[in-house]
């Protein structure tokens, strides 16, 4: 009886479960919103936040596709509760014979066409950012390995090489960076400059991905490919192997730190003597 008392009024099994619902949304968002970038987060239901031109305009592009997404659905669910009602055999006993609507044919033609441009022009401009081809400020070339990734540098700044592998046990408690995404060297590059990455594999396909940068390209043997980022936030962004390249593709993690120019350069210096130098400097491809 007490209990009964105690319960308030009101608000039945759907009440309590709209309020657990809606409390869970609100804890969701504020862990989302309170999280770092450069990382996934417990419950996380957006994109990571973008900190490259091309991961914005995919980031907005993604929005852009859900909105329209969710109007072709309450438009479709709309006409499915009109017809529910307006033409069941109660309201409607006599049904329409009509078999041809000009008009009606001429709608559902056009305008699946006009949202297809409306996402065909978004989706070019993203296309055309990412396949341009700006001046690099600073080249790395890139080699998967099974199952670690090793970052080339070029003469100008040192021109060293170096592996970065998987940080586990105490080592990762230790730094404080998420579990399976920490490598014990990170690729730094300055912020705010146009960095070139050149991939490729030494022995089976891997995939250099990168979320927040809006980038994910294959590394093949035998094959050089290119893209470019400009970071425009210091902070250490986390990536993974996303190509299915064999037994501990799951402990392939990247780590790139995004540093200002004075801190790069003191990093570029301690490398030359920290990591195995490349005589003559890496070797990069000419970009096409």
């Amino acid at each position: 009886m007490a209990r009964a008392q105690g319960r308030p009024r009101g608000r039945g099994f759907w009440g309590r479960a709209a309020a657990l619902a809606a409390t869970g949304i609100l804890g969701t968002a504020t862990a989302v919103s309170a999280a770092g970038v450069g990382q996934p987060v417990p419950w996380q239901m957006d994109l990571q936040r973008p900190v490259t031109e091309v991961a914005t305009e995919i980031y907005n592009f993604h929005h852009l596709l859900n909105w329209i997404m969710l109007a072709v659905v309450l438009f479709v669910l709309g006409l499915l509760i009109a017809v529910i009602f307006k033409f069941n055999e109660k309201t409607n006993p006599n049904p329409s014979r009509t078999t041809h609507n000009t008009m009606l044919e001429v709608a559902w033609t056009i305008v699946p066409v006009l949202i297809l441009v409306a996402i065909a022009i978004p989706s070019f401009r993203v296309l055309r950012t990412q396949l341009s081809d700006p001046k690099a400020d600073l080249m790395v070339k890139v080699i998967g390995h099974a199952w670690y990734w090793s970052y080339e540098y070029p003469q100008d700044v040192g021109g060293f090489k170096f592996d970065a592998n998987l940080l586990e046990g105490d080592d990762q408690v230790k730094s404080g960076q998420p579990k399976l995404l920490a490598t014990d060297n990170e690729m730094v590059v300055p912020v705010n400059k146009i960095v070139k990455i050149q991939v490729t594999a030494a022995d089976v396909m891997h995939s250099w991905a990168m979320p927040s940068f809006g980038f994910k390209i294959d590394a093949i043997p035998g094959r050089l490919n290119q893209f470019w980022f400009k970071a425009e936030r210091e902070g250490t962004y986390h990536g993974q192997c996303s190509e299915l390249c064999g037994q501990r593709h799951a402990y392939m993690p990247i780590t790139v730190k995004v540093v200002s120019e004075q801190a790069f350069q003191a990093w570029t210096a301690e490398a030359k003597t920290k990591f195995a130098r490349i005589d003559g400097g890496a070797k990069f491809a000419e970009a096409q």
